[in-house]
């Protein structure tokens, strides 16, 4: 639902689009919509958005925001990113309230997923 002035939708770069949505696809069970060869958007995910084909990427390295998923059995959701072909940049650690790790997926976007589950 739209809600005024509420984070509505998030847009992301990808150098291989068709390699981006495969790895969504398996790890996380995204269903996309192309809107042209060069855009692809994604919806009930928890927030909407797409990805448009561009040769930058996000990176908290490099100032980038970084989108966090939540998990229920963080090891799991690791194995699941792992075989969909993502890298995890950064092992799953604790900090005050959960444990999360980073990962890369194919088109070089870094992303997150932390639990307060196994703590």
């Amino acid at each position: 639902m739209n809600e005024h002035e509420k984070l509505n939708y998030v847009e992301y770069a990808a150098r291989d689009l068709g390699a981006t949505k495969a790895f969504f696809e398996n790890a996380f069970g995204w269903d996309f919509v192309d809107y042209g060869p060069e855009y692809s958007a994604f919806s009930n995910q928890g927030l909407d958005g797409g990805f448009y084909q561009a040769d930058r990427c996000s990176s908290t390295e490099s100032g980038g925001a970084l989108v966090v998923f939540y998990s229920e059995d963080l090891e799991s959701t690791l194995s699941k990113v792992e075989s969909a072909g993502g890298s995890i940049n950064k092992a799953i650690f604790s900090f005050p309230g959960g444990r999360r790790f980073h990962f890369i997926e194919p088109s070089g976007n870094e992303f997150a997923v932390w639990s307060d589950k196994g703590l």
